[in-house]
């Protein structure tokens, strides 16, 4: 199998790590190439074998699965430069939430799906939410999949869920993280804690409430029914919580929202108006 990469940014590179790191893959397995070739050449030093592609083009030829890590609005034009070159059993791969799979099915001629992933990944953790187009088999759904769950764990969701379900498994560790950054600053100007043994405890408290609600088979709700007495500590301070964070969630999910139908109208523009210059020429 050859795997292809346009666009070796934050989330790009990260996936290439996952891939070799999780031994799914061999550096000589993956092409990439970038608009700074600097950034490929950087992958190429750390991985030998990886290939250095010269251009978009020459990564898909090279290639059966090609993820595209660029953001929304560059899609169409590396669509149209690497649209020469696609063939009908291609498997091309969006990681970028706001670009539809209507999108890319008008727009290619090959087998689509968007994946959703993580910076969890990076430590062979966490969901990679998968979006199939239609002409993607079973059998090119398996593959697809495989690949991923040497460091995730696949989450087939459909596509109208796409920026919920991304809001918990690709925003929420900064999420998470800001919430408990603030918790850590309170609790070092407040009570002389070292930050690092803050962070420390912080870090250890997450991994095993994770491990709670993944594998002990507690819901939210019941983790805290089973940590708080009534009448506690544990209780009051919760009861704090609810009453200081009343809305801020709503407002969350309506900003994040809100920013998701803002790219998808752009992004609608953008494809509509190829649209018209393909029907025109």
């Amino acid at each position: 199998m050859k795997v292809g990469f346009i666009g070796t940014g934050s989330m790009g590179s990260l996936l290439i790590y996952a891939l070799i790191q999780s031994g799914a893959l061999e550096p000589r397995q993956i092409a990439a190439s970038n608009r700074t070739p600097s950034k490929v050449r950087q992958l190429s030093l750390r991985y030998p074998g990886l290939h250095e592609s010269q251009s978009n083009r020459e990564t898909v030829i090279r290639s059966n699965i090609i993820f595209l890590c660029v953001k929304p609005l560059e899609f169409k034009h590396v669509i149209d430069d690497i649209l020469p070159v696609v063939n009908s059993n291609h498997i091309i791969v969006s990681i970028t939430s706001p670009v539809q799979l209507r999108h890319l099915e008008s727009s290619l001629p090959c087998k689509v799906s968007k994946i959703i992933p993580s910076v969890t990944h990076q430590v062979g953790s966490g969901a990679s939410l998968c979006i199939h187009g239609e002409r993607m088999t079973p059998e090119d759904r398996s593959v697809l999949e495989g690949l991923l769950s040497h460091f995730s764990r696949p989450y087939q969701v459909d596509e109208a869920c796409t920026r919920i379900t991304s809001d918990f498994s690709s925003c929420g560790p900064a999420f998470i993280s800001f919430f408990l950054e603030q918790w850590i600053e309170s609790a070092v100007k407040l009570t002389g804690i070292k930050r690092a043994d803050a962070c420390a405890l912080a870090g250890e408290m997450l991994l095993g409430t994770g491990k709670l609600l993944t594998e002990g088979g507690y819901t939210p709700q019941e983790l805290q029914a089973r940590v708080a007495v009534p009448g506690g500590i544990t209780a009051q301070a919760l009861a704090l919580m609810k009453n200081s964070l009343d809305g801020v969630f709503d407002s969350l999910i309506h900003t994040t929202h809100d920013k998701y139908e803002e790219d998808l109208s752009k992004l609608d523009e953008v494809f509509r108006a190829g649209e018209i210059n393909r029907q025109q020429y």
